[in-house]
């Protein structure tokens, strides 16, 4: 499979025919959000119209996966639509340098005529500078701050007063406001609903840690939301782990998995609020879509750079697992010309497919990536999920990993834990408790699987 290239993809231009007025593209990207906390996907008491209005008016798919459960190399993918292994984005330490090299989708809508604006967290690296193939640009260093964050605007950086998902919506309402003549795309990254990394660091938020409520920041207006409810559980919650060696591992300062060790309810409200504004910020978009009559002629869609823990198997706040609380993602794409009201698509759909989608739907001839146009989608069997091991949490440690996943098993093959693997059929065992990697009744089917991982790995390696 050939990289995204530019050349390749300038050399169908002139072929493109230009009868119809292009699709304007809102694409937003929220950090952390799960699969199942929308009133859409099946959340008891979450408010978010605005989600479930795209849900109503567009497809919600079913079975969207991110490849790579962490920020970085996730958000690597959704713009280039390769794999982390291709195109350099492997972790979450500073790779500004090589993000600054990505061929991405918006670049390539740029070179064919749109106008492109990126809003948002980066996050490959510190750097917030401008990268290229956008005509406008409102970011932060890093992770970003929740209260007065400092955004760089265009290259002129500035402290500004605020909460970062309001102030990214008004910026986000500026652009969309704008006179032009030209087709738009604007790739909106949400801070929400990461914890508040830079406030914890210098002191501003006393007693927190990365893992405690206080580090998930709702707007003031929000933070008696849900106050009293109930949260629902899925069938794996404070279920501590009997057969996964890499998850029992005793490590000296981290203690084991158990009870004591799951997300906090005070922590899992708060990030709900968080997905408050988010979705209030969503309506005024689509309002103002829908005030200028640009609404059906956009693409919106809505979606998670990868998922997270509340207590599954007895894990905390964290990510980086290939269980699926951590690589399923919701998925929203509303544009009536392609995507009928209400559907609700089963096939496969992973983050590398949305550069060859909204290229394709752009009217564009897509360059060869690992995805493909979620317009006509083929029937994918399987897919690789991959995680490079980083030194962040010592949790996950030396733990990176390759994994495939199918309609009925996943097996997940550790790269430096020895003894490690498991397997498990996802049809009788949903929640991943039974680790079935030691059955002799399913060592042909294990070994089927891993002949396929290795078939899979081949596939996205740099060429």
């Amino acid at each position: 499979m050939g990289k995204l290239t530019r050349r390749s993809f300038l050399a169908t231009l002139p072929a493109v025919a230009q009868s119809k007025p292009r699709p304007n593209i809102l694409f937003v990207l929220v950090d952390d959000l799960r699969f199942d906390e929308l009133a859409c996907t099946g959340h008891p008491f979450a408010q978010t119209p605005s989600v479930d209005r795209l849900a109503k008016e567009g497809a919600l798919y079913q079975n969207a996966f991110a490849v790579t459960p962490l920020c970085s190399p996730s958000r690597s993918s959704f713009l280039t639509g390769l794999y982390p292994r291709a195109n350099g984005i492997i972790d979450n330490t500073d790779r500004a340098v090589q993000s600054h090299k990505l061929i991405t989708w918006p670049r390539l809508l740029n070179d064919a005529g749109y106008e492109t604006a990126f809003l948002g967290k980066w996050h490959m690296g510190n750097d917030d500078s401008k990268r290229p193939g956008f005509d406008h640009w409102v970011s932060f260093p890093g992770q970003g701050e929740c209260i007065d964050p400092i955004l760089n605007v265009n290259g002129r950086s500035a402290r500004t007063k605020g909460y970062i998902t309001d102030l990214l919506t008004e910026h986000a309402l500026d652009f969309l406001k704008r006179p032009r003549t030209k087709p738009f795309c604007m790739y909106l990254a949400h801070k929400a609903v990461h914890p508040n990394v830079q406030q914890l660091n210098d002191g501003s938020i006393a007693g927190g840690t990365l893992d405690s409520a206080e580090a998930f920041i709702p707007a003031e207006r929000h933070k008696t939301l849900y106050s009293g409810v109930k949260l629902p559980r899925r069938g794996n919650y404070a279920k501590p782990p009997i057969d996964k060696p890499a998850l029992e591992q005793r490590l000296e300062g981290v203690a084991p998995l158990s009870a004591e060790t799951v997300t906090d309810d005070a922590t899992i409200l708060n990030r709900m609020r968080m997905t408050k504004a988010v979705d209030e910020g969503l309506g005024k978009m689509l309002e103002q879509l829908e005030r200028t009559g640009q609404l059906d002629n956009t693409i919106v869609a809505f979606t998670s750079d990868h998922g997270y823990f509340y207590g599954e198997h007895c894990l905390g706040p964290e990510r980086r697992l290939a269980y699926e609380e951590a690589i399923r993602i919701p998925l929203l794409i509303r544009y009536p010309a392609v995507f009928r009201a209400g559907s609700r698509p089963e096939n496969m759909a992973l983050s590398v497919d949305i550069a060859s989608t909204m290229l394709d739907l752009a009217g564009l001839k897509p360059p060869r990536t690992h995805g493909h146009s979620l317009r006509n989608p083929n029937r994918r069997d399987d897919f690789l999920i991959e995680y490079s091991s980083d030194t962040v949490f010592k949790r996950v440690h030396k733990m990176g990993y390759r994994a495939i996943r199918n309609s009925r098993w996943k097996y997940i093959e550790y790269s430096e834990l020895k003894g490690a693997n498991e397997l498990y059929d996802l049809r009788k065992d949903p929640f991943e408790l039974h680790n079935l990697i030691g059955a002799a009744k399913l060592q042909s089917t294990l070994k089927k699987l891993h002949s396929r991982l290795l078939e899979l790995t081949r596939h996205v390696s740099p060429v």
